[in-house]
């Protein structure tokens, strides 16, 4: 058995004696998280994958054929149900931490010079969610050249809603990563940012670069 499928069981095995009826009715042992609430403690993913389920990565890449597939094949509605997929599964950092290995980058970013402004709308949306407070990941958009095309559709987009989450994913990749922050300086019209390499560490500062992306994401 592999390692991951052992840990799985391990993690069930734990988990069935933990809320086991003896262990319920014994006085004397003192309730775990688990016990109050059995649905915790249980990895969704590994139980799956345990049980021959579907993982995680399988459903990543089931929502990324969808999106990617020709719309004479998948048409815009269900392509909306994949990234409404996508997105939920990488609120997960395991999981958008799994998006490089599983080379998900670059065909979620090709989708950010999508015609269609949903399609673009929900390609911003997964960039920002994949990377907020996600510092591996702020690392992988920043290699695959993400944050010019994230400022492009900022400031020039013609869809509001498009402009508007693309500045959501430019304020979680900058935040705390200052690489992110200097290739985003790099991106910005001459005169937009007024002082001198902003400190990514500075909220107060970055609030002001963002609020001011937003400001103009607004009035289009």
């Amino acid at each position: 058995m592999d390692t991951s499928k052992q840990e799985s069981l391990n993690q069930l095995l734990q988990w069935s004696i933990e809320n086991s009826d003896a262990s319920r009715n014994d006085p004397t042992v003192q309730p775990t998280d688990q016990q109050r609430d059995p649905n915790q403690g249980l990895n969704p993913s590994a139980l799956a994958e345990l049980l021959g389920g579907p993982s995680d990565a399988d459903r990543m890449r089931e929502a990324m054929t969808a999106i990617i597939a020709p719309f004479s094949e998948v048409d815009l509605e269900n392509k909306m149900v994949a990234w409404d997929n996508l997105e939920q599964l990488i609120e997960q950092i395991d999981n958008a931490n799994n998006m490089e290995s599983l080379g998900m980058w670059a065909p979620l970013t090709a989708q950010l010079d999508s015609e269609e402004p949903e399609m673009r709308r929900m390609a911003a949306w997964c960039c920002s969610t994949a990377v907020q407070n996600n510092v591996k990941s702020q690392e992988m958009m920043l290699r695959t050249n993400t944050i010019p095309k994230l400022a492009k559709l900022a400031l020039e987009d013609g869809n509001q809603a498009v402009r508007k989450k693309a500045v959501s994913a430019l304020s979680s990749e900058v935040r705390n990563f200052q690489p992110g922050m200097d290739e985003l300086e790099k991106n910005l019209p001459e005169g937009f940012v007024m002082v001198r390499r902003v400190d990514a560490a500075d909220m107060e500062a970055v609030d002001g670069v963002i609020q001011k992306l937003r400001d103009q994401a607004t009035r289009g």
